[in-house]
């Protein structure tokens, strides 16, 4: 059964960088689509990078700061944040689909500090 970890969450200064992972159980690249979300207190959830074959996908409130990559090596797909600002805060979480099957972490937490 596919299962996904996320490590990397953090306390950060506006303006700093932090790089989550998300480890899978089964190889990554058998994922697709894969893709990071957040969920802030008192608001919805709101996806903030989707890969698939075809490529990475941006809303506009996170594109050219934010990065979304896979490891085959370390079977992990990861997430590069840059220049974060405190409406970045909230729990990330992964999610992939395998064999039809939705799999989600269990969230790391990023905080922005202005």
């Amino acid at each position: 059964q596919g299962r996904l970890v996320e490590s990397g969450g953090g306390l950060v200064q506006a303006g700093g960088s932090l790089t989550l992972s998300c480890q899978a159980s089964e190889s990554i690249v058998e994922f697709s689509p894969m893709d990071w979300y957040r969920q802030a207190p008192g608001k919805e959830h709101d996806t903030v990078a989707i890969i698939t074959s075809e490529g990475p996908v941006y809303p506009n409130s996170v594109r050219g700061r934010f990065t979304i990559s896979v490891d085959s090596a370390k079977n992990s797909l990861n997430l590069e944040m840059n220049d974060l600002k405190p409406e970045d805060t909230g729990v990330y979480y992964c999610h992939g689909l395998l064999r039809g099957v939705n799999y989600w972490g269990q969230g790391t937490q990023v905080t922005v500090s202005s």
